[in-house]
């Protein structure tokens, strides 16, 4: 369903795979990978009610592919991230929420791709770092936004500053990840979790995709506003009144612990 060599894209139920295919590369983005990601996202099937991103072989995805990296006049090199930036929020805030698969190397471009998904599964085979630093050059594809917003301003500018690589736990306690499994086992729990969300109300998931971050940028007053206007527009949809129906008629499932 895609025509670029290195994107694969499956469609299995209502879930969407997404799958780098640059193996030999470590998936390294070249441009017209990153514009491969970009349309798959923006033409997705109405059927697909969240997606995997996921890396072929050993690594999810070794960031820039520097073979590409040009001499640019600064006015090039802007449009160049701003390319990057409209693909990436092509996955934060495309149609479906993404849960990324990650596993081997989550560097540079690779992390600044899988901050804009919308949860990460990391394997015991993950590693994370931003090299920008000690090649002279600076991210580029909307990390100096997102990555902080997971781990804080000070822990991304140790990494550039000093090159520093976390390693799947202390990643996972950093923020990098909500979930930490076994080696192998990332696309497994990615899609299974994916599965899940599938099953959620679409509005419910459009307003944690799009209201949520925008709401936790806002001062608390109009944080407030925004919050009470999308629980108006979500609970008024015709499948949230079925779905509270259901619970208060006990055709639903109560929470557990398990």
């Amino acid at each position: 369903m895609t025509s670029h060599p290195d994107l694969q894209l499956e469609i299995d139920g209502d879930v969407a795979i997404v799958r780098l295919n640059r193996p030999a590369k470590r998936n390294a983005l070249s441009d017209g990978l990153v514009l491969a990601v970009r349309d798959a996202f923006q033409s997705l099937p109405d059927t697909v009610r969240a997606a995997v991103l996921d890396g072929s072989g050993d690594h999810f995805c070794a960031g820039l592919d520097l073979s590409e990296l040009k001499e640019r006049d600064a006015g090039a090199g802007l449009h160049h991230s701003r390319m990057w930036h409209g693909a990436l929020e092509e996955v934060q805030y495309g149609p479906v929420p993404v849960v990324a698969a990650l596993h081997g190397a989550v560097v540079g471009g690779g992390l600044e791709l899988a901050a804009a998904c919308h949860i990460r599964v990391a394997d015991a085979t993950t590693f994370y770092a931003l090299p920008e630093g000690a090649r002279g050059i600076f991210v580029g594809g909307g990390g100096a936004v997102r990555i902080p917003r997971l781990i804080g301003a000070a822990r991304m500018t140790d990494m550039m500053l000093t090159g520093r690589v976390y390693q799947a736990e202390e990643g996972e306690r950093a923020g990098f990840a909500q979930y930490l499994v076994p080696a192998g086992e990332a696309f497994s729990k990615a899609l299974a979790l994916a599965k899940r969300v599938a099953e959620n109300a679409p509005l419910t998931n459009y307003a944690l995709m799009h209201a949520l971050p925008r709401i936790a940028e806002q001062p608390a007053d109009q944080g407030f506003l925004t919050e009470a206007l999308m629980a108006a527009i979500a609970q008024s949809a015709p499948e949230a009144k079925k779905r509270v129906r259901d619970f208060l008629e006990g055709r639903a499932a109560k929470v557990s612990k398990g």
